[in-house]
């Protein structure tokens, strides 16, 4: 789905239609996040450093993504 076609949807007065839109922008999101988060940590960011720019605790972040 593309980033119009998404906005366009995301402002449908159809409830299903909607719905599917936020689901849609959710798994986008995560996608961003997690190739961000690899960047951050090929370029030396710690986790609490990336915790802070998501808003997030150090902990709850490197539970998601640490290995």
């Amino acid at each position: 789905m593309e980033a119009g076609d998404l906005s366009e949807r995301l402002k449908s007065h159809d409830p299903a239609v909607g719905l599917r839109a936020v689901g849609a922008l959710h798994r986008l999101a995560e996608q961003v996040e997690a190739a961000a988060v690899v960047r951050a940590r090929e370029q030396g960011w710690s986790w609490e450093q990336i915790g802070d720019a998501l808003g997030v605790s150090r902990q709850s972040v490197h539970a998601k993504y640490g290995k």
